[in-house]
This record gives structure tokens, C-alpha cells and sequence, in this order.
């Protein structure tokens, strides 16, 4: 038996002693005497009865290991032209005075923070304080805009929202303030208070319940570790996936704190002596998961980079990055490669670098297709690893598990179902479905550790949402097959979202904020590939009878539209005029046939003669016949 399979049969098969063994990783201020508990099944908990704290793991017990004098973190920010070395040391002492400040501000144990911050070393700060104080955070992505910040402000309700004055992009700078405080007015909730952190870019206005949070600091004092169960949550996290009231996707400290240890070390193959990069945002999962929690809990160096790592200073940023520090491994999307590629195809730039110190290029968020692959492999000389998973589960479902069981790369998969994931493949109606047949993609309850436990305040949404389509599973809405070696293949999401440069975003929202124009009368918003991005939203309209529009001054108006009230990270920047949309009998738009077609996959046949001539044309259309002409003749 292969070390996979012995860590895969006696995690599905054992969990209790598989997960006991794997929670030694962790400093508990009371031990678990047991791992999982089912009496309230499908609403599953780990590590019941142990106590912890997640900023104690993350901190303390390195500076009390004596290895404080180690860097926690790299901060390279090329857009302010600023580097910075912060020792574990350091981060410690700057968390715990941070504590002091939300808790002077009335922040208390299971009290809610919501951090809207830059990638900056103080939005790490924030986090790890609202843990250190047994507080919750909620960290909101710098480029939502105020209607998006406002109804997570409204579920979470805060008692405190940490932000900075400014964020800062290779091309411009964005107030981040003026920005809050319209998200605050649309707002129900009032916070306490709101702790601002001056950037010399862009200095804000205070008012009467904001916070400087310089000023804070300076008076602060050293704030003890709060003990919590391990089931109490650690943050809640909206997805992009929905449409009207978010999904607030609920972390627990207990399990958290074990997967990130397990997963860090298995999947990834990295240690407290390694330089690790994932160049994402602390405003998403692959943030939250291993720019921050994983790598800190096991005492290693992250990499915390502001600005886009590509064409920010040019297409050898990452190699730079690596070359600097030493990077152990690199984690970022499949468009951030394809970027660089297409600023330099035969890899001049990395000649410049000496990236002797790379053991591996992961690659998550998106389908890594195989240009991409076999580029990266050809010209880094190591493995490039494709790994598949959620902002739900939190950390991966497929891996090649590096630090476990190396297996051969096949290009366009993840790999294998990690231990603790029993993933199958299923038909509509439940059944499985055997190796090499396409069907929607489902893991078996209990979910592992550091998974979603439930949504924010609602349960049942939970089970309606995810646990309710297939008895004894949870729905991943991703659709795909396993292969004879148990190799799994996503194909892509079954439900309304689209993955646009590794972030998931509902069609849906767009859909809303597109039928709000006073022109347009029906829409439909769709991913369709893109060869940097992998998908890109378009959206087809229909025209209300007898009025009439300069094509181009609606997509600017729609375009704007879209980005004030979902944000600039939508990348909505295509809307076509369409004679009608193709229907069901039932009046369902064939949103799954329009994007099969984008796929070159028509799944679905529109019910009348009409539909298929507006098919026609929006097949036309999608498939590079552009704004107007003539359809080709349907056979």
C-alpha cells in the first residue's frame, strides 16, 4: 500500500483515530479527547470539548520554541516601493497590541470585525488579533464596491470595521474610505467604531467614530491569547456565488488549525523552514488558508506582495520575488502564468534570476489547461502542480500530494481525491457513476476538518444550499469524472458562477444589476473563455419594443453600472444586443445551451422555431461573428 492510499482508507475509513493522530500539530489548551462529532448530523463538528487558540499556534509558541528571530513575513510592495522583514517577534508584539485596540473598542469574545484592508502586513495584523481576542473576522476584498461591502456589513454586523485610507494598483490609487463610509450609509448596521490606518498615498478624513489607527497603536498594550472551543468560529468568508443576501461561509478554530498544519505539509510538501509564496489577496480563501493561517501555524516565512506580481514592475516579477527570497514554492492561478507568458513567450526574463531555490509551481483557482502547463514546466524545470478546491472546503479536494505521495502529473488534472475527501461522481438522480463518465462531482459526509461546519446564522441555507441535492453528500456545483487511476478532472461549475482570473463570481449578480438599465427589458450573463483569464462575463440583452441605443453607449453605461455596484473585479466589459433569448417551454432561459455553445458543447435544445433563430444569432455572435451580420444558415 502506498503511503496515499494507507492516508486516504484510514481517513474515510477511521476519521476518529486518523484526525486524533493529525491534531498533535496543534497546541490545545485543553486537548480533544475525541475528533468528530455526528449527533446533530449533517451538521457535523470536529474536535468537540478541546479548547485552543488559533493567533497562540500562528504566534506564541514560536517566539516561546525560541524561534522568534525567525521572518513570518516578507512584505514586498513594488507599487509604494517598500520591503520589510517582520521577525515572528515583531508580528507578535504588533498582534497583541492590536488586540488591545479592538478590545478597548468593545471587541470581545464571538464579536465580529470586519476588515476591509490592501495587501498590507497590518490586514495580517487585524486578522490574527480578532483570533488572539476569540473575535471573528470577516475580510471583504478591496475591490468590492460600497453596495457589496454594505450587505456583508448588514450579516456579519461588526462591532468594529478596520480599513486603511487608501489601496493602492499599479495604475491608480483608491480611496478606500470614501468608499466605506458610502458602504456605512447604505448600511442598516452601525459599528461601534472604524480603526483607519493613514497611507502617506492618501491621508483620510476622520470622523467621530473613526479611529486612527496609529494613534491606537501607541497607547496599546500586550493582550493575552483567549481560550475557545474548537468549534467557535475563526471568520466568516462571503462567496462571489450568489445572488441577493451572501453566503457567509463559516471557519472553525479547531479543525482549522489541524488541516492548515496536515495540508501545509502533505499536499504542498513545505515546512517551518521554507519560503512560501501564494500570490493571492487576504481577501480570498487562498488568502485566508495560505498567505496567512498555514504557513504562520507551522512557523514558516510567507510572502506578502502588493501590487499584480505580473507587468508590475514587468513580466519577471515572479521571478524576482523568488530569486530575493528564496522561495521554497510559488501558489497562483493559471491566468497569472498565461500573463506572463504573453509578455514573454520564450522566457527571456527568467535568465535574469537565479530560481535555484524553487521546488514547485502550484497552480489553483481555475482549470489549468494544458498551454499553460506544459510552458511553466519546460521553462521552470520543476513541478507544476495543479490542485482543485473551494472557498467552502477551504483547502484543496484534489492534490498531488507533495509532502505525502508525489504521484506522476497528468496536465489537466489535480490529481487525486486528498485524504479525508470522499469524492464521487454522480448521475441527476444520486447514482454513481463508474471511472471515465462525466457527471456532477459530490463528496461524501462528514466533510474533513477546516471545512465549512455551515453558513453564518443559517443552517438550514446550509443544507438547502449544498446538502440537500444529493442524500449524504455535499454538492460541489462542479461537474467532471474520475479516471481508471482515480485522477480527477473538473470540468466546470453547473450552477450560475464563473471563474474569472481564479475568482468565482455570480452571473446572477450581474444579471441583476444589467436588468436595472431602463432599456433593457431580458438578459442573460455568461462565462465564455478567455485565454488569459479563463472565463470573462458577457452579457446578451434584449431590448424593450421600439427603443433604440448606440450599442457602444450601453455597454459604457451597463459596464459602469455593474462595476459601482459589484466592483471593478466583475471584469464585465462586453454586452451585446440580441433580437431574444432562448427559452425553455417552461420560460427558463437556456443560459446552459449558450454556454455550451461558448464551449463549442450545445447541451440543450430550445423549445420553438423562434428560439432557434435567436440561438442562431447568439451562436453567431459568440463564436467571433460580432455585433452584427447574418448567421450562418442552420441546416
Amino acid at each position: 500500500m502506498t503511503a496515499y492510499q494507507q492516508a486516504r482508507d484510514e481517513a474515510l475509513g477511521d476519521p476518529e483515530a486518523f484526525w486524533m493522530r493529525e491534531s498533535a500539530r496543534i497546541d490545545w489548551m485543553e486537548p480533544p479527547t475525541r475528533a468528530l462529532d455526528s449527533s446533530a448530523a449533517p451538521l457535523y463538528r470536529w474536535f468537540p470539548g478541546a479548547w485552543l487558540n488559533t493567533c497562540a499556534n500562528a504566534l506564541d509558541r514560536h517566539v516561546t520554541a525560541g524561534r522568534g528571530a525567525r521572518i513570518a513575513i516578507q512584505y514586498d510592495s513594488p507599487v509604494t516601493g517598500t520591503k520589510r522583514a517582520i521577525t515572528y517577534d515583531e508580528l507578535l508584539d504588533d498582534v497583541s497590541r492590536f488586540a488591545d485596540v479592538l478590545a478597548t473598542l468593545g471587541v470581545g469574545y464571538g464579536d465580529r470585525v470586519l476588515i476591509y484592508m490592501p495587501m498590507i502586513p497590518e490586514a495580517v495584523v487585524a486578522m490574527l488579533a480578532c483570533a488572539r481576542l476569540g473575535a471573528v473576522h470577516s475580510v471583504v476584498f478591496g475591490g468590492f464596491a460600497p453596495a457589496e461591502l454594505a450587505v456583508r456589513v448588514d450579516d456579519a454586523t461588526p462591532t468594529v470595521v478596520v480599513t486603511a485610507s487608501c489601496g493602492i494598483e499599479p495604475s491608480r490609487v483608491i480611496p478606500y474610505k470614501p468608499l466605506l463610509d458610502e458602504a456605512l450609509v447604505l448600511a442598516r448596521h452601525v459599528p461601534a467604531a472604524t480603526v483607519v490606518l493613514q497611507r502617506p498615498q492618501v491621508v483620510a478624513e476622520l470622523g467621530d467614530r473613526d479611529v486612527d489607527w496609529s494613534v491606537a497603536m501607541s497607547a496599546a498594550r500586550p493582550r493575552a491569547a483567549v481560550p475557545v472551543r474548537a468549534t467557535d468560529p475563526l471568520y466568516i468568508l462571503y462567496t462571489s456565488g450568489t445572488t441577493g443576501k451572501p453566503k457567509g461561509v463559516v471557519r472553525d478554530n479547531g479543525g482549522h488549525a489541524v488541516a492548515m498544519a496536515w495540508s501545509f505539509d502533505a499536499v504542498y510538501g513545505m515546512g517551518p523552514d521554507d519560503v512560501w509564496w501564494a500570490a493571492s489577496d487576504v481577501g480570498w480563501v487562498v488568502g485566508h488558508s495560505y498567505i496567512v493561517y498555514a504557513p504562520l501555524i507551522v512557523g514558516a516565512t510567507t510572502v506578502l506582495y502588493e501590487g499584480k506580481p505580473v507587468g508590475t514592475p514587468d513580466a519577471g516579477a515572479f521571478w524576482r520575488v523568488v530569486d530575493e527570497y528564496g522561495v521554497s514554492a510559488l501558489f497562483t492561478a493559471p491566468t497569472a502564468i498565461r500573463a506572463v507568458r504573453k509578455e514573454d513567450p520564450d522566457a527571456l526574463l527568467l535568465a535574469h534570476y537565479d530560481v535555484s531555490s524553487l521546488r514547485g509551481l502550484f497552480l489553483a483557482g481555475e482549470r489549468l489547461d494544458p498551454d499553460t502547463y506544459h510552458w511553466a514546466t519546460d521553462h521552470l524545470g520543476v513541478p507544476v502542480i495543479d490542485n482543485w478546491w473551494q472557498t467552502e472546503t477551504g483547502w484543496p479536494i484534489a492534490a498531488n500530494l507533495r509532502g505525502l505521495d508525489p504521484m506522476p502529473i497528468k496536465p489537466g488534472s489535480p490529481t487525486v481525491a486528498v485524504p479525508g475527501y470522499d469524492v464521487r461522481i454522480v448521475d441527476g438522480e444520486g447514482t454513481e457513476l463508474p471511472a471515465g463518465q462525466d457527471g456532477a462531482i459530490v463528496i461524501r459526509l462528514p466533510l474533513p476538518p477546516g471545512t465549512l461546519p455551515t453558513l453564518w446564522g443559517d443552517d438550514q441555507r446550509y443544507v438547502d444550499s449544498y446538502l440537500s441535492v444529493f442524500e449524504g453528500c455535499y454538492t460541489t456545483g462542479d461537474g467532471g469524472y474520475v479516471d481508471e487511476d482515480g485522477y480527477v478532472y473538473v470540468m466546470g461549475r453547473t450552477d450560475d458562477v464563473i471563474n474569472v482570473a481564479g475568482h468565482r463570481l455570480s452571473t446572477g449578480a450581474m444579471e441583476a444589476v444589467v436588468a436595472t438599465h431602463p432599456l433593457v427589458a431580458e438578459c442573460a450573463v455568461i462565462g465564455v473563455h478567455d485565454d488569459l483569464k479563463g472565463q470573462v462575463p458577457r452579457a446578451f440583452v434584449v431590448l424593450k419594443s421600439g427603443v433604440e441605443i448606440d450599442p457602444a453607449v450601453l455597454q459604457r453605461q451597463i459596464v459602469t453600472a455593474v462595476r459601482d455596484q459589484i466592483g471593478p473585479v466583475a471584469a464585465l466589459k462586453e454586452v451585446v444586443i440580441v433580437p431574444g433569448l432562448p427559452k425553455t417551454r417552461s420560460g427558463k432561459i437556456l443560459r446552459r445551451t449558450m454556454r455550451g455553445i461558448a464551449d463549442g458543447r450545445p447541451e440543450l435544445v430550445p423549445s420553438t422555431i423562434e428560439d432557434v433563430r435567436v440561438l442562431d444569432a447568439i451562436s453567431h455572435l459568440l463564436t467571433g461573428g460580432g455585433q452584427g451580420g447574418e448567421p450562418p444558415p442552420r441546416p
